[in-house]
């Protein structure tokens, strides 16, 4: 298996960076029942109290509060479609990154800051201030330099790995959903 390199990463940036900077479309729901599975799903119900029912954030959160907690800001993780196509090669035998959906949607801080609020079906995200730098196994999935790619100078405020968000709404989202930003009051 052959990963992606850093300078066809470095290449494709203005393409990445080109992606909607709103109104783009949701694909590939992903349920993550237990470390290491994926179940692709139509649609799904967000909840505040729950996270997604299904899922396991609220039993084993890779991120707890200092109560103990799972963290809300986890809840769910949006990938940026132009990443995923570039890292994710091997689609037979490497397994999916497990973001919650993925979307042709520019992630940068610019484009979403932290608090930004975002409709997607009758749910209601809220852009966390927890970076999602790529983990381990990011890494080992994808090869270093796609994790390299994400923490690079300059490139966290990029968020190429995507954004991760709580809800603040409950609601159902489906494949196909248009991902907006929600203008401040």
């Amino acid at each position: 298996m052959s990963h992606v390199t850093l300078d066809e990463l470095m290449r494709a940036l203005p393409e990445v960076m080109a992606a909607l900077k709103d109104g783009a479309a949701i694909d590939m729901l992903c349920l993550r029942p237990a470390r290491n599975q994926r179940r692709f799903v139509d649609e799904m119900t967000l909840t505040r109290a729950e996270g997604i029912p299904g899922e396991r954030w609220k039993s084993e959160p890779w991120l707890r509060t200092d109560d103990g907690a799972p963290h809300p800001g986890i809840q769910v993780s949006i990938l940026p479609r132009r990443v995923l196509d570039l890292v994710w090669r091997d689609r037979e035998n490497v397994l999916h990154p497990g973001d919650t959906f993925v979307a042709d949607m520019d992630m940068s801080l610019e484009n979403l800051p932290v608090g930004q609020l975002l409709d997607v079906g009758t749910a209601v995200l809220r852009v966390s201030d927890v970076f999602n730098d790529g983990c381990v196994k990011w890494k080992a999935r994808y090869g270093a330099a796609a994790k390299d790619w994400i923490t690079a100078p300059g490139h966290p405020a990029l968020r190429l790995r995507g954004i991760l968000c709580s809800i603040e709404q409950d609601g159902v989202i489906r494949t196909g959903d248009i991902l907006k930003k929600r203008e401040a009051d």
